[in-house]
């Protein structure tokens, strides 16, 4: 690859540089998730069904030490009272 000298370019140059390097990765990318498709596509037959997209990731779950008989400990806020008010 080419030795570029960043510093002997003009503000113009380097923008368009810029644009022309972004333009470059966003063609490659689009071609890459393409091949990675149908990649996952041919794999499919061999068992699971392709996901689409990421599941939600599960919430968060209580500390055992924060759990007593279903009530905080200490509650952090305001907002941890209201909750078991509500609760109540």
């Amino acid at each position: 690859m080419a030795k570029i000298d960043l510093d002997a370019m003009t503000i113009d140059d380097l923008a368009m540089l810029r644009d022309n390097v972004n333009a470059k990765l966003l063609e490659k990318v689009a071609a890459r998730q393409l091949e990675l498709e149908a990649e996952m596509e041919r794999l499919a037959q061999f068992g699971k069904p392709a996901k689409k997209a990421l599941a939600a990731p599960q919430p968060a779950k209580p500390k055992k030490s924060e759990k007593r008989g279903g009530e905080a400990a200490e509650p952090a806020d305001d907002a941890g009272l209201n909750e078991a008010a509500e609760a109540a």
